[in-house]
């Protein structure tokens, strides 16, 4: 079977395939749009995670099928390996919760989904994310039977594709290993790493909804010069250096997508109001731990909630009565080591040691004293933050070397896109101006 993609063209489904496609652990993603309440901005991002997982498939299987012959797999090896990715890639959202991350605080506790040990993220007292979510319906749902009927006698079960998803090894008989190497590193930032097949979706799929040109970069030339590095008996991801200049591009499209798209103002300042609904409404709306029951909640299902609720913030939201921008600065680059970072208040953590975040919330305080409601935000991205967990290598004249030695763009974008904002109540605006001394809207 093939499916018809604006990106990717004809993206290929086997039959097995087909019936895990099917399920309605990944049919719920139909129903939860990529890019949360970015269409409020741009009217096209009405995308899903259900199409973005195929594309980050298609794309996964095209980098796979370029490394493959480099690493000079056994024919079943090779099958094996690269059905696993495909299927790694395809889940690898499988458990985001509805709209926005914003609604991951009304997650429970980790604890209550059961996730194996072996998988879980270090804090067994915090709450859920949609990673751990990601697990569960992987490993303990009628999913994780479906794969074992359609894949056990391929040498692949749930647990191997959960580990290409969390990068921590699963229990048993290691199946990585091939000719005395450890495939996991690879496979691995093939699913989450530098060039993932993830951010090699995203950026063009993100792109071409919202109408913006800043998220194309040279996809092909990237995966037509992927490498294979070993060290150490581990195999890493490498790219030819003559594709460095490509890399530099999508470094550069994934900071402008942040600046314009995925840190729009609007965004920013409805994912703050659903924030303080899921804060406010004592337990109105929630995530359950059951995974079954999980499914039962998508955009669909929280807007509705939205809809019937006599919650303050949630008639904000479906009236779309959004909170006005007053004041932004940025976008700047601050290290991480220097933010100083306090709970998340919006999309990102507010950055204490930084002066334009503080003079806001001054601002916001001197409005507060004056009895007008207003919040300051911080949106912060890390562009290149995965390198410490698995790095990224160039195969150049001089050697093999980690492609923070090789281009000093990398260094410069492994700091943080900032952008902090001032928002208040629609309609109190004017006082807000005038108080601060801002003249009027323009």
């Amino acid at each position: 079977m093939h499916i018809r993609d604006p990106i990717h063209g004809a993206i290929e489904i086997t039959a097995d395939e087909r019936v895990l496609l099917d399920s309605p652990q990944y049919q719920r993603l139909r129903n939860v749009k990529q890019l949360g309440f970015a269409d409020l901005a741009f009217p096209g991002a009405t995308h899903t995670r259900y199409a973005h997982g195929l594309g980050a498939m298609a794309v996964a299987t095209k980098v796979f099928d370029v490394l493959g012959p480099r690493l000079q797999l056994e024919p079943a090896d090779r099958e094996r390996f690269r059905q696993t990715l495909r299927l790694a890639v395809l889940f690898h959202d499988l458990g985001h919760a509805p709209l926005s991350h914003a609604t991951e605080r009304i997650m429970p506790k980790v604890s209550a989904l059961n996730v194996p040990a072996w998988a879980l993220k270090p804090g067994a007292d915090r709450r859920a994310d949609h990673e751990d979510y990601t697990l569960k319906l992987v490993l303990d749902t009628g999913l994780a039977a479906e794969i074992r009927e359609r894949f056990s006698s391929r040498g692949i079960e749930p647990s191997h594709i959960a580990a290409l998803i969390c990068g921590r090894p699963p229990p048993g008989p290691y199946p990585f290993n091939s000719g005395g190497r450890d495939l996991l590193p690879i496979l691995r930032q093939v699913v989450s790493g530098e060039l993932d097949a993830d951010r090699m979706d995203y950026l063009q799929r993100d792109s071409f909804y919202t109408g913006v040109n800043y998220g194309k970069f040279d996809a092909d030339w990237i995966i037509q010069n992927l490498e294979a590095v070993e060290r150490d008996g581990r195999v890493h991801l490498g790219l030819q250096h003559r594709a460095v200049f490509a890399f530099e591009d999508f470094l550069l499209s994934r900071y402008h997508m942040f600046l314009s798209v995925y840190f729009h103002y609007a965004s920013v300042g409805y994912e703050v109001l659903l924030q303080r609904y899921c804060d406010t409404s004592s337990g109105e709306y929630a995530l359950p731990a059951d995974p079954d029951e999980y499914l039962q909640h998508d955009d669909v299902a929280l807007i509705s909630a939205l809809r019937a609720s006599k919650n303050p913030w949630a008639l904000r939201v479906v009236r779309r009565q959004g909170y006005r921008l007053l004041i932004e600065h940025g976008p700047f680059l601050l290290s991480a080591a220097a933010s100083g970072l306090r709970p998340s208040q919006g999309k990102a953590p507010l950055l204490q040691s930084s002066a334009a975040p503080e003079e806001l919330e001054e601002r916001e305080r001197m409005l507060g004293e004056a009895g007008i409601d207003a919040f300051t935000t911080v949106s912060r991205g890390v562009l290149s933050h995965y390198g410490k967990e698995a790095t990224l290598w160039v195969k150049s004249p001089r050697g093999e070397v980690p492609i923070g030695e090789y281009t000093p763009l990398y260094e410069r974008y492994a700091e943080a896109a900032t952008i902090a904002r001032l928002y208040v109540e629609p309609e109190r605006e004017g006082e807000a101006r005038r108080l601060l001394g801002l003249g009027a809207r323009a």
